[in-house]
């Protein structure tokens, strides 16, 4: 019976991702005579130190593809977010005072498209860098697809506590259904970088249909999808990147705790389900290894040391599959997946905490009110 149920852990890890990732797309090549101007918003709220590589990266676009404006709406920062982005020769606009029911990223990100007047309005996260060909690409699969056009960037993992992102990245892109091959129960879209024509997001309301939405990317999805309008998402590869969470260790728990709390009902129920049972398998092939290694050491070594080492290579391997589709994660956040896998739990304890009892969480300074009978809300 061990072995049945280990035979099942490991049809699970291996087929799961196989399923949810199977229609990974990227960003297709630029093609010539788009001719199609494109206003690039950029929300920013303390976003000083992350701004710079943005900016110098959007200057830096092959010709021909050269945004026809940029605008930096500054979401009431602290710190210099406008006069560094005024330094880099952009357009600063200033949030103004935030309308009652509404978030402070959606506020933010309407006020940049009233700012602006291209054809096509690029919204990016202060933290994404585009490579030199991105504007022509992100145009090719908007001129492919139409309506809302989505990217996950590739998260760029620089220090070591950074590597215990590696579940959470895995986790976002196989939970949102968005790779099945199918088009999933609930539209999904990725915040960091969406693109879509102005008349099209006029048509479905914009970002005021969708103002005091937490998760107002998955919102604005649905709003398209509600219009008959597709809604196509990718993986930024080397396109599209950022890094998440540069101001250290408390910055990467508060805010995954936040994306934990606040993203969970937004989730395809199937794909989440198949999620949660290849995590559990991660866990049983961790403890099934960790039993086999004291039974070897203890003298009881037998044939399920090593058919659990086995399992660990599996798991191990599998998971090296995904992180290199979500990011630049070193070879131990996957050779050496418990670590990982552990501080995915601590801070899954930790948001389902804040999400039961306080029913509120924090990032940048705002609150996230999770109470689903509150109309007012405010977030990040």
């Amino acid at each position: 019976m061990p072995d049945l149920v280990l035979a099942v852990v490991l049809l699970v890890a291996g087929c799961v991702p196989l399923w949810l990732l199977r229609d990974i797309r990227t960003l297709p090549p630029t093609a010539p005579g788009q001719g199609r101007t494109v206003s690039v918003v950029v929300p920013a709220r303390d976003e000083e130190r992350t701004l710079p590589a943005l900016l110098a990266s959007l200057g830096s676009q092959s010709e021909g593809e050269v945004a026809v404006e940029v605008v930096v709406v500054d979401d009431d920062s602290s710190d210099r977010t406008a006069a560094v982005a005024a330094a880099a020769g952009v357009r600063v606009v200033a949030a103004r005072s935030r309308p009652e029911g509404w978030t402070g990223k959606a506020w933010a990100c309407h006020t940049g498209a009233e700012a602006t007047t291209g054809d096509l309005l690029l919204f990016l996260d202060a933290d994404t860098v585009l490579a030199p060909d991105a504007l022509g690409r992100l145009q090719a699969a908007h001129h492919q697809h139409g309506g809302l056009v989505s990217v996950q960037p590739h998260h760029r993992v620089v220090r070591t506590y950074e590597q215990a992102s590696a579940y959470f990245n895995a986790v976002a892109l196989m939970a949102s259904a968005a790779f099945t091959g199918r088009r999933a129960r609930r539209p999904m879209a990725f915040g960091p970088c969406l693109l879509t024509s102005r008349a099209d997001y006029e048509l479905v309301g914009g970002h005021r249909a969708v103002r005091g939405e937490i998760l107002d990317d998955v919102q604005l999805a649905r709003a398209y999808d509600l219009a008959g309008l597709p809604v196509t998402s990718f993986v930024g590869t080397d396109v599209v990147s950022m890094r998440s969470y540069p101001g250290g260790a408390a910055q990467l728990v508060s805010g995954w705790s936040k994306n934990i709390a606040s993203g969970a009902s937004a989730a395809n129920p199937l794909a989440s389900l198949a999620t949660v049972l290849w995590v559990c398998a991660h866990h049983v092939v961790a403890l099934g290894t960790l039993g086999a290694v004291v039974d070897a050491f203890s003298g009881r070594a037998g044939t399920s040391t090593v058919i659990w080492v086995a399992a660990w290579l599996v798991a191990a391997l599998q998971l090296r599959s995904v992180l290199r589709t979500a990011g630049s994660f070193r070879w131990w956040a996957w050779a050496l997946f418990p670590l990982p896998l552990l501080a995915f739990d601590l801070v899954f304890a930790r948001s389902v905490l804040l999400t039961v009892v306080r029913r509120s969480v924090s990032w940048r300074g705002r609150p996230v009110d999770l109470r689903r009978d509150r109309t007012t809300r405010e977030a990040a």
